[in-house]
């Protein structure tokens, strides 16, 4: 393995990311602007530098209503088209700075419509902002639709993918508490993109079980898997090392289901308990498809970068660790596959092999 990359080394390699959620990666400085002009009057500061730390502190308190809370505040400034399209405008401008090349980066439509707008309103938005921000700095930005889990607005959402998939709109995507809210509630609005020839990936195998992958995968057909740490617990580790899958964790690995881990957010989430012991390692060793990602930079402080310097730190990981990760997110995307190939060997593969000393 080769020297093991720095920090500052991993922002320049040409990353992928998966499952980043919008009104979790706001600046605070940007909060606060918004907060004033759109009269939001219920932030803990106004200040950006002790607003970062709340947020952090917030979502690491191991209280889920503290974490649910710091979502009220984002969303809460997150009501018009001025402040949707500044948002994804900056989202895509931060994760270009980052190192990305390619985000699909996901938000509820439902959730932006307080102050009057319609769900096509947000949408095109959102869109706009993330064309804005990628204007010329190497990134392509894709959306993800979400719904609500706990919320009946699935097949309208769905429908809004399928109606804007061929302006930006790349997947659809259901959140919120697995617990008492399983995929299984949103089946129609599964079944129809299935017939639409639509993407969708489902947040499982997080908060909850087996159960929870197991139904997004074989009763709803889910393309990829929103965190699916969970997935160890069909896997039994030997004294020695060596691994004996069940059923469902070899199906997982067997059809390349690919997995959006979030290490530093399912530390918070309790999801695990340490990184050492976070699943990623294991699963990495096993093959599984596995994709490392952000989930909410702003509430988990991180970015791509941080969370590869992370694991380098934690796993010993090398270059080729890392171009595997992002072969795997690529690989994984909801676009073309010519795209996706062209990303690979002329964005990729190059970019990892100059940083190796290589090119």
């Amino acid at each position: 393995m080769s020297e093991q990359p720095t920090y500052d080394e991993i922002r320049k390699a040409p990353k992928v990311l998966l499952h980043d959620h919008l009104d979790g990666g706001l600046r605070p400085e940007t909060i606060i602007d918004l907060a004033r002009e759109t009269g939001y009057d219920r932030l803990p500061t106004t200040d950006a530098g002790e607003l970062r730390t709340w947020f952090r502190e917030a979502s690491d308190s191991g209280s889920l209503e503290r974490y649910l809370e710091t979502f009220d505040h984002t969303v809460g400034v997150m009501q018009t088209r001025e402040s949707l399209v500044r948002v994804a405008a900056e989202c895509a401008e931060d994760l270009a700075a980052d190192g990305v090349v390619y985000a699909e980066v996901r938000y509820a439509p439902e959730l932006h419509t307080s102050a009057g707008l319609s769900l096509d309103e947000v949408v095109e938005a959102v869109l706009e902002g993330f064309r804005l921000g990628s204007e010329g700095r190497g990134i392509r930005v894709g959306a993800l639709l979400t719904a609500m889990r706990h919320q009946a607005r699935s097949m309208e959402i769905a429908e809004l993918a399928v109606r804007y998939r061929d302006v930006g709109v790349v997947g659809f995507d259901i959140a919120g508490a697995e617990a008492g809210y399983p995929p299984t509630r949103h089946l129609d609005a599964f079944e129809y993109l299935q017939r639409e020839n639509a993407h969708f990936t489902i947040h499982a195998g997080e908060g909850f079980g087996l159960p929870s992958i197991w139904q997004a995968i074989q009763w709803c057909g889910a393309d990829r898997l929103g965190h699916g740490v969970r997935i160890i617990d069909d896997i039994q580790v030997s004294s020695d090392g060596s691994a004996k899958l069940g059923r469902l964790a070899a199906y997982v690995r067997d059809k390349r289901i690919p997995l959006e881990m979030c290490p530093t957010s399912n530390l918070q989430t309790g999801a695990a308990s340490s990184l050492a012991e976070h699943p990623i390692g294991l699963l990495r060793r096993l093959h599984f498809r596995v994709t490392v990602n952000t989930d909410n930079r702003l509430m988990s402080d991180t970015g791509v970068s941080k969370e590869f310097a992370n694991l380098v730190e934690t796993f010993g990981y090398g270059w080729d660790d890392l171009q595997w990760f992002t072969v795997n997110a690529i690989k994984s995307a909801f676009i073309p596959f010519d795209e996706r190939l062209a990303l690979i060997n002329d964005v990729i593969k190059p970019g990892f092999a100059r940083l190796r000393g290589q090119a």
